[in-house]
């Protein structure tokens, strides 16, 4: 082989080379499976936004949010939240959960206004956010501190004042776990703090379909087992639900 030669094959090499990296960059991965290449709160919006414009469906945004938080440096969304000066002088209440708002700081590329709800959700220990399932609304939540008890149930459907749910979730969730919930998946969960505080992270989707979001709190003791794997299990009001499930005891 001349020179000629040598150098002609070379340049069709290096330009393949080229061709193959642009065709990755542009095409080849998915949301799915893109690497974390900028701003985890950009990547976050953009998810939220295209659910909101039903360009992916809601259990796809749930593998998605799952996939992006597994990714996080914790460190990093606690300071980018101001987590600490959130929970100074934290209200803990005797029953139930308290939230507050979460705001985040300007970023390039991120609207000043998501298209998601962000909270963080604090409580004692042997303090819940109670059972209860979802309707038009999609929710994630990261373990920021602490450890729960955490339960999910299938939705299956609706009989007068019942739900009929089976179970999906029971597992201790500690700092850094996540999980979520849809009209499609795991509608329905439960946490209770095991540690003497705890916090999640939560983004919130409302009013999906475009249709009013409703929250169905639930008797979950009061099950009816439908020897099929299913429960028959009755809905309660938010007042009556937060007095016998808002505070566990032993």
């Amino acid at each position: 082989m001349d020179r000629r030669e040598f150098t002609k094959g070379l340049l069709t090499t290096v330009a393949s080379f080229a061709m193959l990296e642009s065709l990755v960059v542009a095409n080849a991965f998915g949301k799915s499976i893109r690497p974390l290449t900028q701003h985890w709160a950009i990547q976050l919006n953009e998810y939220c936004s295209d659910l909101k414009k039903r360009s992916i469906t809601v259990t796809e945004w749930q593998s998605f949010i799952a996939k992006l938080y597994n990714k996080i440096e914790l460190t990093e969304l606690l300071k980018f939240i101001e987590f600490e000066k959130l929970t100074q002088g934290f209200d803990y209440p005797d029953l139930g959960v308290n939230t507050r708002k979460v705001f985040f700081p300007k970023l390039s590329g991120l609207p000043e206004k998501t298209v998601f709800v962000k909270k963080i959700f604090g409580m004692k220990k042997d303090r819940a956010i109670i059972p209860h399932g979802h309707s038009n609304m999609a929710s994630a939540h990261l373990i920021l501190q602490g450890e729960m008890h955490l339960r999910h149930y299938e939705k299956l459907g609706q009989e007068d004042q019942n739900l009929i749910i089976k179970p999906t979730i029971d597992r201790i969730a500690q700092i850094g776990d996540n999980s979520s919930i849809s009209d499609e998946k795991d509608n329905v969960h439960w946490f209770v703090a095991n540690t003497d505080t705890a916090f999640t992270f939560d983004v919130i989707m409302l009013d999906l379909n475009n249709k009013p979001y409703d929250i169905h709190n639930l008797d979950i003791y009061e099950k009816q087992d439908l020897h099929n794997g299913t429960l028959r299990v009755p809905m309660l009001d938010v007042n009556t639900a937060l007095t016998k499930y808002g505070k566990q005891h032993h």
